[in-house]
Formats: structure tokens, C-alpha cells, sequence
């Protein structure tokens, strides 16, 4: 529950900043800063995503994305470009239970961008491999690794509020649930 209050608020603020903006399109369609050739990079932190179901608690996760605009499809671009990052968990159903996933993967995402200026929406999909770790003490260490493959899915949204530079947040089932960041428009 805290978790969707914190999505409303942010929704909120963001809803209103985009309200306030003194740019206008006057009808002329949807106004979009991703193009063919754009070069996007994004940070962000939130609730990273439960690998192999052992993530008792919330887990924290990270991520950094690549995306190259590369196709025009109907009105949105297709970006495509690598992802890093990283799913943390600790006190799970023991107080020294601790598990990490690090994750590398490739997405592509169809992004649209509507009569707002600087407003950018997008979905996608990821697939990559994860090195994951967990561990916990009961006399002897117990610990075990391996690799797993990391399908994603998300959507997201993000507000250039000048040429370069936005805010973010994306939710879905990829390196993390739900995160806020940054991101910067390269190209």
C-alpha cells in the first residue's frame, strides 16, 4: 500500500508540472522527444525485482539503460540498447538472509510522445541473464550461485524539462519494479 501512495504522489507532482508547462503545440500532433537517432541514458533506484522468489522483504534495485532510437513505428519511435543493474534483499525470513541478483540484459521499448512537450511514454521488454547470490548463517555458512535468465516487461514515463535532461519512473517486471531516476537525451 505505501508502495502505490508513493506512485500516486509522484504521479501527482508530475501531472501538475506537466499542467504548468508554458510550452504550447498548438494542434500540431504529438510532440516527442525521442526520434529516429535519438541516444537516451537513464538512472534509477526503487524496488528491485524478487529473482527466484527469495526476496522476503522489499528489495532494493538499480538500474542503468542504453537506448538508441532506431525504427520509426507509426507514431513512436522503437529504441533498442543494453541495461545493467542490480536487485538487493536482506532479513528476509532470517535476520542474516541476504540475496543479490546483477543483471545484464538487452530492451527495446516503443516510445510515444503526446501534445505535451517534452513528455515521452513508452513500453517495452528485456531478456538477459542474472548472476544471482543469497546466503544466510545456522551454524555454517550457507550460500549458493547461479545463473538465471531475466525476461522483463515495464512501461514508463519521462519529462524533459530541458533539451537533455528529464525525470523518469518505470514500473513493470524487468531489473526493477518500480523506480524513479533521471535520464539524459544524448543524441
Amino acid at each position: 500500500m505505501k508502495k502505490i501512495k508513493i506512485l500516486l504522489f509522484l504521479l501527482g507532482i508530475w501531472s501538475v508540472s506537466s499542467s504548468q508547462t508554458h510550452h504550447r503545440n498548438h494542434g500540431k500532433g504529438p510532440v516527442t522527444p525521442v526520434k529516429v537517432g535519438s541516444v537516451l541514458l537513464n538512472l534509477g533506484v526503487g524496488v528491485g525485482a524478487p529473482y527466484e522468489g527469495d526476496y522476503y522483504r522489499s528489495a532494493f534495485g538499480t538500474k542503468v539503460a542504453a537506448e538508441w532510437g532506431l525504427w520509426q513505428a507509426g507514431s513512436g519511435v522503437i529504441t533498442l540498447g543494453p541495461e545493467l543493474g542490480g536487485s538487493f534483499s536482506r532479513k528476509g525470513y532470517r535476520e542474516d538472509y541476504r540475496t543479490r541478483t546483477f543483471i545484464a540484459a538487452i530492451r527495446s521499448a516503443w516510445h510515444y510522445g503526446w501534445k505535451v512537450p517534452g513528455l515521452d511514454t513508452y513500453g517495452g521488454v528485456s531478456a538477459g541473464i542474472g548472476f544471482h547470490h543469497y546466503e544466510y548463517k545456522d551454524n555454517n555458512l550457507y550460500q549458493d550461485d547461479k545463473v538465471i535468465p531475466v525476461p522483463g516487461i515495464f512501461v514508463g514515463a519521462s519529462y524533459f524539462i530541458s533539451p537533455a535532461f528529464g525525470f523518469n519512473a518505470e514500473a513493470g517486471y524487468d531489473i526493477t519494479n518500480f523506480q524513479i531516476g533521471i535520464v539524459f537525451k544524448l543524441k
